[in-house]
Parts: structure tokens; sequence; C-alpha cells
């Protein structure tokens, strides 16, 4: 997965600083610059959004690297008062009369801005601070990875937003009690997972505070200052975490404890008023479909069946045939020989093998795909303070300028969760040939809005991921002569086939979370931990894991109608570039586009 609000709007501001297009801050000439316009006017109101770019911090326009966003209503209130504006506006600019590029950019804006309207009407929709996502669990994180320590000056602006942070905490809170007077208060149990992230994160007091201890270690490689004023510095900041922003910790805390007496332990969104609206709206948003929840329900199950089947071969053929399926590749999880060991010389050594793992798949990626992407990939470990409540793996983009590479954090909590066998599957999906060829080469896009070459569109991001995990196997041969690995592939397939599921069984058919978890403990063979994350990971994020599996099968049903209508005119080299070289859209728009490059190969 892609650790993103799944909003990001990257790249825009390099269109100001970079592209020349200073002057249309007036009046925008044709469809690309209005589409740039807007994009670069919501930009604005997020200075983090800004750092995550990378290559204007520290510069001589930094106007914003102190700063963090406003999280008040009224910050929401203009922002979607932006997103209306913008939209009215791009119909002055077409379909009508556009081709080509700028018809596809027009229309890919307007499902985006449709879609974050019919997003923003959900005032009450969703569950602000919890397990997983919220400021209260990414905010230190972006602070911690994304804020570039390299002078005193960025050390000032580091401690601004400390100051910002404790701001920040005061606006969520109230907003929480809003939900709360509204009728949106969380399940019980996540209520009891964001209390215990906010108490590993508050508990252990300033020195402890990731905020505090990663600071020391960017300190000391700055040649510029004297340890006195180092010192002076560290000081500062530990007086702010300790007086400021641990406090803040404290009473949200308190205020989760009294939110927990009035919860119940309803999973679905349904739980909320007009949750199926929510929920036929978050659908729509993941997967960029009209699919419904009955639909998606009975993909999933069709989904599973076949998977089993194909699960089933591979253990008869490694001489498990006693107990069920799930039973089978448990034991096979177990083995010793298949796991790294749960010490940090074992963590190292999982992390040298998924690094030994690319580098055999990038030998190969030159036969598939025409541009290979020039950004470096890191692999680092899930910081510890958030790995209780994280997935067992995600991407996060680099930063434009190449300051930041692309990096595939690993959950290292516990590496028996991770079996060898299972890590290559996890490694094509987060590397390549999947996200990080997918946002590296959308980040390379030339002459078209800078809308375009950013991750925007999970049906595609995730339906391209999963579609990697699957040509790493059946095209490019990375399981040949390795059994094992190709189960470990099918395993995940089986789990984003679980997911149509479970998600729509939660918050369409008002299954309960244990419904859920036993489900897809029957199903995949995951550990009950990695389990109970994920379906509580679906509890707060709606629709969102449907994404994978909605998204691949739209992928490879366009590249079998491509395969049917070209015969040996197929390449998939280029079906690859023509997917890629467009940048992420709605998987319906996708489909389209798919349809045209097919007609002008004829």
């Amino acid at each position: 997965m892609i650790k993103t609000a799944a909003k990001y709007l990257l790249g825009c501001l390099s269109v100001v600083l970079m592209g020349g297009y200073l002057w249309f801050w007036g009046s925008p000439v044709g469809v690309n610059n209005y589409i740039n316009k807007f994009s670069i006017q919501m930009l604005m109101e997020s200075p983090e959004l800004i750092t995550s770019l990378g290559f204007i911090d520290n510069s001589i326009i930094d106007f914003h690297s102190g700063k963090l966003d406003s999280y008040t209503a009224e910050a929401d209130e203009r922002a979607t008062a932006l997103l209306r504006d913008a939209r009215e506006g791009l119909n002055g600019y077409g379909p009508e009369g556009l081709t080509g590029q700028e018809l596809l950019s027009w229309e890919i804006s307007a499902w985006f801005l449709d879609d974050q309207l019919r997003v923003a009407g959900h005032q009450y929709g969703g569950y602000r601070v919890n397990q997983i996502s919220g400021v209260i669990v990414s905010l230190p994180q972006f602070l911690t990875d994304k804020h570039n320590i390299i002078s005193e000056k960025s050390v000032d602006r580091y401690i601004s937003r400390l100051h910002e942070f404790a701001r920040v905490i005061d606006e969520v809170r109230v907003r929480v009690i809003d939900d709360r007077d509204h009728g949106t208060v969380p399940p019980d149990f996540i209520i009891e997972k964001a209390l215990l992230g906010m108490h590993n994160f508050a508990d252990d007091g300033a020195d402890s505070n990731p905020l505090v201890s990663t600071l020391s270690s960017k300190l000391a490689a700055l040649d510029s200052m004297t340890q006195a004023r180092k010192d002076a510095l560290l000081a500062e900041v530990r007086a702010v975490v300790d007086e400021k922003i641990i406090p803040g910790y404290e009473d949200m805390i308190a205020l989760f404890h009294e939110l927990l007496l009035i919860s119940n332990h309803d999973a679905g969104i349904w739980r909320l008023s007009n949750g199926a609206t929510i929920y036929r709206d978050a659908l729509q948003s993941n997967n960029s479909t009209t699919l419904s929840a009955k639909q998606i329900h009975q993909l999933g199950l069709s989904e599973v069946a076949r998977i089993e089947i194909d699960m089933d071969l591979i253990l008869v053929g490694a001489g498990l045939t006693k107990g069920s399926l799930v039973e089978r590749v448990q034991h096979l999880m177990r083995l010793p020989e298949h796991n790294f060991a749960d010490t940090s010389e074992g963590r190292v050594a999982q992390i040298a093998y998924l690094n030994e793992i690319n580098g055999r798949l990038m030998a190969k990626v030159s036969d598939y795909f025409i541009n290979i992407p020039l950004q470096s990939l890191e692999i680092v470990r899930v910081p510890e303070y958030a790995q209780d409540s994280s997935p067992g793996g995600y991407y996060m983009p680099p930063a434009l300028d190449g300051s930041v590479p692309g990096r595939f954090y690993i959950n290292q909590k516990n590496t028996t969760d991770n079996p060898r066998w299972t890590l290559p599957t996890l490694m094509y999906h987060e590397g390549a040939p999947g996200h990080h060829f997918q946002i590296s080469s959308a980040q390379l896009i030339d002459n078209v809005p800078f809308l375009r070459t950013v991750g925007l569109f999970s049906g595609y991001i995730e339906g391209w991921a999963l579609y990697s995990e699957r040509l790493a196997a059946v095209d490019m041969g990375m399981y040949d002569n390795y059994a094992l690995g190709d189960l470990g592939r099918l395993q995940a397939e089986m789990f984003r086939a679980v997911r149509l599921v479970v998600d729509t069984g939660m918050h369409d058919k008002r299954w309960s979370r244990e419904q859920a978890i036993t489900y897809m403990l029957d199903k995949t063979g995951m550990t009950e931990a990695e389990v109970v994350r994920e379906i509580e990971r679906y509890v707060v994020w709606p629709g969102q894991a449907t994404a994978y599996k909605v998204g691949q099968l739209a992928i490879l049903k366009i590249r079998s109608l491509a395969e049917r209508e070209l015969g040996e005119k197929f390449d998939i080299k280029q079906f690859h570039e023509v997917i890629l070289s467009n940048g992420a859209m709605p998987l319906d728009i996708l489909e389209s586009t798919i349809i045209d490059w097919v007609a002008s190969q004829k």
C-alpha cells in the first residue's frame, strides 16, 4: 500500500517554481494551465504537502517549513469552497473542443474534483483520530522523516513546527468533540487501539520521545554549529515536547477515555448517520467505478474460491495433503527454516534479503518496460512507535528533486509475520514493478498538468501493484523452480480477495469485527495479530482495501482485451508504457484510454 491520504498534490508547486508558469496566476490559457492553477491553489493551503515535495525547504523562497496545516472546520470549509470553484471553472475549458491528452486531462480532473466534493459532503463521515491515521499518528512521522535538518535555520523551523503541532492537537481535539456531539464516535476497539498508540508516544517522557531522540543524530551531523548551540537547541526541543506536545496527547487520551464510555462494538460505517451513503461514496472514491457493495462482495467470494484451488495444487505438490488449506499454510509459516530470527540480527538479514529480491527483479525489468525509473528505492523498518498499528509494509514516494528516495517500510515488530517465501511478493508490490515504478514514472511525466503526475486514484494505484505481483510470477518467471514463492503470491492474492468480502461484510452486511476476523483467518493462513490489524484498518478506512483486487481485475481485463484485439501485434512493453506514461486515472477512463491505444495500434 501507499501510506498517504490517497489525495496528494505533490508536484503542483513545481509548475510555478520550475515550469515558467508564474504568469498564469492571472487568466490561464488552456485547460492544462487552468488545472495547474487550481492544483497550486490547493497546495498552497498545505505547508505539509509543500515540504513533502522536498525541493524548496531551506531555500530563499521557503515560506512554509516552520508551519503546519490548519485542521479547523473553517479550514475545511475554505478547502471545499476552493474545490467547488475549481470544478465550476473547469467547465469553461471543456470537454467540448478538446482532444487527445487535453481531453484526458479534463476528464481526469473533472472526475477528481467531483469525487472530492462528494466525499467532502460527509462532514461527520469518519473517525478523525484512530489507530492508523490522522495527525496524532501521521504528524510525528512527518516531522521526523520529512522535515529536513541541514542547518541551524532548519532546526529553528523544526522547533516552530513543534509549537504548531501543539496548536494542531488542540484543533483536532475540538473537532473530535464536535464529531462526538454529532454522533460520530469510533467503535470501542478502535478507541482502545488509538489509546495504545497515544500512550506509546507520550508515556515515556520527552527524552525518549521520537521528536527529541531522532533530532540528536541529525544535530551531530551538522558541523556549522558549536556543541553548546546544539545542546541548547536540543534542550529547547525537549521543553516544547515536554510542556506542550505531551500534555496535548494527555488531553486527547483523557477525551478518548470519555468516548470509550459512550461507544459500542459495531464495526461497520453503517453505524453512523447516513452510513450507507458514506460507504457507497467511499467505494466509488477508492475504486473509481460504480460497482455496488453487493457486486464487490460476490466478486470476492468468487475469487476466494478460485484462488483456493490454485493454492491447494501447490501444497499437494509439496507433499502437504493433510489438514485444511489454512492449516497447511500455517504449518509452512511456522517452520524455522522459512523465518528470520526475531532479533536485531534477524531484522537486518530480512532487509538484506528484500534488497536481494529487488536486485534480481531489476535485472529483468528491461524486457517488460520501456522506461525504467531513475529514482532510488530504500528499504527501511517501520518506526517502532508506529509498528503496533501499521500494516505489514507500505510505500512512501520519493521527493521530486531526489533528496528523499522512495521508501518501502517493512513492519518488523515480529519477523515471523513475514516468512521468507512471502517476502518476494511484498517486495514486488511495494517496489519494482509495483508502487515504486508506478509513482516514480508518474512523477516524470512531461507536458501534462501536475495533477496527473501524482497518486490520486487508489483503484489504479493499488490495482497496478497487485497486477505487478502477478506480472512478476506469470510473465517474468520470478518463481520458476520456487513453488513456495508462488504460494506466497497466491496467499497475498487471497488476502486481497478476502478484503472484498470482509470490507463489504462489515460496512454493508453488518458483520461484526469478530466475524470478519474469523473469515480472514479461515481463508488466508495469516497470523491472528496480522488479521486483527487489517480488519481494524478496514473499519476506519471503509472501501480502501477493496481497491487492490478491483483494480487488478480491471487491468487484467483491459490487457486481455488488448491481447485479443491485437494478437501478435500486442507488445507488453508498449502496454505497460501506455498505462504508466499517462499517470494515475479512474479505472473507467483507463479502459477507454487502452481501447483508444488498441485502435491506434491496429
